[in-house]
């Protein structure tokens, strides 16, 4: 009786796993961190020692108040500084008053702080640097979510934690980086626990607009959770961790596929609907990611995020096709799904 189940899980693989496979991009299609058509441009010219395009970019989503593409172009331009500074240092000399410099500055100082081993020391270096970046620019709650981070990382007290995050969230009320700078501090891993990690990402995302990425924070606290299987999703009942990747599948369902916009919160929707046995719901989320994988959560499981991204997905699709029964036509019918 095993052996005929194991013959026919094969069967329904070598049949399905084809036709599922033609849904999502090749391997050597998938491109992680893939900038957008305003950041590329900035980052090529970044390459070439020029900071004009990238001063243009992060002066024009601070006059439009754009805060979460703000707040993703200073996060991927602060990446590309670490390993190619020239061009920052040009920027910095030409126009040392400027706010964007003042931000970028500043994210730079804290990653550099974070990914050393005098992390204490040098955190508290970048306080003043953080201070000149909220005065440069009032009206921005990027320089908060710095600050939320540093917090984090100086064991800033309850009450100063909240006190940053009434600055950032009077600012912006609906910033996804500041609400996700506040979970992590609130997270079991830092000074919170599981349920005060999901009791804030709840109120938040029930409180949030339409279409807000905010919509994605309890599926985050989830991705907490799961990452401490032994004390840390057991202390949350499986049905609110349900809820959470339910939550975040509406939102991904608001926007269309391979938009590189949600594609962070797609890929980590992914990855905690394949750690909840939803197959079925995480292959419909990975073609939904089309070619735009993220670091973040796959670079939290493994030193090669993208190779963990690609294997993932070769092994929710075959998990898919073996639950799919072989007179199911792929297509016609959610693959995996009675």
């Amino acid at each position: 009786m095993v052996l005929l189940r194991a013959l026919a899980r094969t069967a329904r693989m070598i049949k399905h796993a084809p036709h599922l496979a033609e849904a999502l991009p090749a391997d050597d299609e998938v491109l992680l961190d893939t900038p957008d058509e305003r950041l590329g441009p900035a980052l090529v010219a970044a390459g070439q020692g020029d900071h004009g395009p990238a001063a243009k970019l992060l002066a024009a989503s601070r006059e439009a108040a754009e805060w979460e593409n703000r707040d993703h172009y200073v996060l991927r331009l602060a990446t590309f500084a670490r390993g190619r500074p020239e061009w920052f240092t040009r920027w910095r000399a030409a126009t040392p008053q400027d706010p964007d410099v003042a931000l970028l500055r500043a994210e730079l100082a804290m990653r550099h702080a974070w990914e050393s081993p005098v992390r204490a020391t040098l955190l508290r270096e970048v306080a003043p640097l953080i201070a000149v970046a909220t005065e440069a620019a009032p009206r921005d709650p990027v320089p908060w979510r710095i600050a939320l981070d540093h917090a984090r990382g100086v064991g800033a007290t309850h009450s100063a934690f909240q006190d940053l995050w009434a600055e950032a969230i009077h600012r912006s009320p609906h910033h996804y980086g500041c609400h996700a700078a506040a979970l992590q501090y609130l997270s079991a891993t830092w000074y919170g626990s599981h349920r005060t990690c999901f009791d804030f990402a709840e109120n938040a995302a029930v409180d949030t607009l339409p279409g807000s990425l905010i919509q994605a924070l309890p599926v985050r606290a989830a991705f907490a959770c799961l990452q401490e299987p032994g004390r840390g999703a057991s202390s949350i009942p499986i049905e609110r961790l349900d809820a959470a990747a339910d939550r975040a599948i509406a939102l991904s369902d608001a926007y269309e596929k391979a938009d590189p916009y949600p594609a962070e919160v797609r890929n980590l929707l992914a990855y905690v609907l394949m750690r909840l046995g939803r197959a079925a719901d995480a292959l419909e989320q990975l073609q939904r990611i089309g070619p735009y994988a993220t670091s973040f959560p796959w670079n939290v499981i493994s030193s090669d995020p993208l190779g963990q991204f690609l294997e993932l997905r070769d092994g929710v699709r075959l998990q898919v096709a073996a639950m799919t029964p072989l007179r199911r036509r792929i297509g016609h019918h959610r693959p995996g799904l009675p």
